[in-house]
Parts: C-alpha cells; structure tokens; sequence
C-alpha cells in the first residue's frame, strides 16, 4: 500500500489507464513517439508532458490578448483567444471522458489548437493568407503546427517542444466550419484519432455557446432574435422550469450554457453510436486504427443537432460576424497588418535581430509572417504606431 504523499509511477499510472480506456482511444503506447528522442519522465506520461509544455510556451501566454470575436479590451467579460481555449479544453475533457477516451491527449490537443491564430482573430488570419498568397500561403492550423515544431524554441539542442507525433497529428488535421486543415506531413487518406475529432466538436461547441453570451452580453442580438430557434427555445424552456423566480438575465446565462450542454449531449451519444456501429460491422472491437480507417469523422452530431446548430451558426454569421459594427474594426485590422508587413518588406532591420537571423533560410515574408501572426491586438497595434 502507497503512503501518503507517495508519487504513482508512470507504468502504474498508464497500466491503470489502459484497463480505463475505449477500443478506439489513443494509449500512450500509441503516441507515436517523439521527432527527437527524450527519456520518460519518472511520473508523468506523453500526453502529460505535451499538455505542460503547451502551457507553458510563450505562444499560449499570448493567447491572452489576442481576440476571439469581440475587441477584448471593450468589456472585461468578452472571451479572448485564451479563454476560448481553456473553454474548448473544458469540454473536450468532459467529452471524452464521456466516452473512455484518453483526455490527456484531448486537453493537450485542445490547448494547442489555437496557438497559431494572428492578432485580431479571423480578420487578420484572412489578410496575412492574402499577403502570403505567393509566398506559401498562411492558414492558422498549419501555423500552430509550425510554433510547437519550430518557433518556440525552449531547448538547447532542438528548435520546437518536441510534442508525440499524434498530438501534431491532431493539430494538423483540426477541423471546423470554418477551418480547413492543411496535412503536408500526415496522411490524408486517414482521419484524426478520435480524441482530435472530439477538440474539432469542443471547438465549435465553445464558439457557438460563448458567441451567443457574448452577443447578448454587448446587446448585438437579443432574446427576442433567438426565440426562432429550437435549440435556443428549449434551452430557455428549462431554465424558467428550473429557476422559474429568477431574473432574465440569470436565466439568459443559463439558456446559454443549456446550448452547450444539449450540443455536448447530442455529440456523446452520435459518437458512442457510430462507434457502436463500426464495432457491429467488425464483430468485434476493430482497434483505433479503424478510427482513422472510417473513411469519415465519427465524431459528430445528429442531423437534427447539426441542422440547429447550422441555423444558430448562420444568424451570428449575419447578426455578429459580418455585422457593420464589426467591419469597421475588420478593416482597420486589415489596414495595421498591411502596414506592419510592407514596412517589414521595406526595412528588415525593424524586425527584430533573433528574426532577421532566419531570413536566409525561411524567406524574408515567412519570417515577417511568423512575425505577425505571433503578436498579441495590443502588441501589433503599438508596433504599428512605432514603425515608420
């Protein structure tokens, strides 16, 4: 019998968690190793270790004041680039340990999965795509991959954080509505494991809930817009069943994180059931690898869920992305990051010395769009006030 305080080793830990775990879940035996080659370490597994070195990279911390959807700084309650992450990691944990799925890899996948994001969230992914449109384009899923592969550089003898093959894997193959991933090192034929199908689902679960919050909270929708929706009047529904006394406001907070919450059921029980059905066409539990062999993702909602997700998506399409409000900010956005990238083109010497150092071998406008898609609103907008 362990004594208090006594510290589980890694092999207790990871036997415990394969007796745990669904057929078609990720083991740590399964990560795929490392590009370069580390010892174990003592009490933590892989996974552990990728999620830590996430956490603690430079690029996670400037998630902080980068925005989601609204101008962080204006209200104190908007969610930035960071909190939509820690929400996105959130429900990728609670869904996969829905489904016996391994939520280390999960969390990790989740944390990282915006670290390439630029300033000024999709505003600012869409111009630096167009400035790179010669120059080998710029998509923010392959620019995640390329800040834990190579421009966080913690290590002396190693650029990069020298993450497990299917936690980059993952990365590479993150999906959305509104993202398209880009595998020039993985295999397209195969889909995801299934806890990076999980983070693509925790992803648009988090943006569609917390974009609605934040809608209602800066009075660009009301309640009134939303009573057209199903998914929003069943929520609503159960919150006055549930609090019928309270005030409106408490039970808007709580009709939105009903949305969540319906979403979060839909997608465990559609996931649990595709899975179910590649177990009844096998006869017996096929493995993971027939995960990535499904020819479609299994991870997912039902049709009706996706149809009111699909209209929910569509009204803050109108009403929140492409509202005139926000286009101004767009523009202007637009405009910061067209100047900072001529000025770069104009005179490297404004970069700075650790960036011009890789201008020979990434090229002078790759090097200005790591540059870039590295900086924080506030940082951009101050380097865009200095430059000349």
């Amino acid at each position: 019998m362990s004594e208090p305080g006594d510290i589980p080793p890694r092999t207790a830990f990871e036997a415990r968690q394969r007796e745990h775990l669904a057929w078609y879940a990720v083991a740590e035996a399964d990560s795929g190793g490392r590009a370069h080659a580390e010892n174990e370490h003592p009490y933590r597994t892989c996974f552990q270790r990728d999620r830590d070195r996430v956490i603690h990279c430079s690029a996670f911390r400037r998630l902080d004041f980068k925005t989601q959807v609204f101008v962080p700084h204006e209200h104190d309650h908007f969610r930035t680039r960071m909190t939509h992450t820690l929400e996105v990691a959130q429900i990728a944990r609670t869904l996969a340990r829905a489904l016996r799925l391994n939520e280390d890899l999960a969390e990790t996948v989740a944390l990282a999965h915006d670290l390439g994001h630029p300033p000024f969230g999709h505003a600012g992914e869409t111009v630096l795509d167009e400035l790179m449109a010669d120059h080998g384009r710029f998509e923010h899923n392959r620019q995640s991959l390329r800040v834990v592969d190579y421009l966080e550089h913690p290590y002396p003898h190693f650029r990069g954080l020298n993450l497990s093959r299917v936690v980059r894997e993952c990365l590479a193959k993150h999906r959305t509505r509104y993202d398209t991933p880009i595998c020039d090192d993985f295999d397209t034929t195969l889909q995801a494991p299934l806890e990076g199908q999980l983070v693509d689902l925790a992803d648009e679960i988090a943006y569609t809930s917390a974009d609605l919050d934040d809608a209602l909270s800066a009075e660009w929708v009301t309640r009134e817009q939303l009573a057209q929706f199903e998914l929003w009047r069943q929520a609503w529904a159960q919150a006055e069943r549930e609090s019928p006394d309270a005030r409106p406001i408490h039970k808007q907070i709580r009709s939105c994180k009903g949305v969540l919450a319906a979403m979060a059921d839909d997608a465990i029980a559609t996931t649990a059931a595709r899975c179910r059905s590649l177990v009844r066409q096998a006869g017996s539990a096929p493995g993971s690898d027939a995960v990535r062999q499904a020819g479609r993702p299994l991870a997912g909602f039902s049709e009706p869920m996706t149809q009111a997700v699909e209209h929910l998506q569509q009204f803050l399409l109108r009403n929140v992305y492409t509202d005139p409000k926000a286009a101004s900010r767009e523009e202007n956005a637009r405009r910061i990051i067209r100047d900072l990238f001529a000025a770069y083109l104009n005179d490297p010497a404004l970069l700075p010395e650790r960036y011009r150092r890789r201008v020979d071998g990434d090229g002078l406008h790759r090097v200005i769009c790591d540059y870039i898609a590295g900086m924080t609103d506030r940082y951009c907008t101050k380097e865009w006030e200095r430059v000349p």
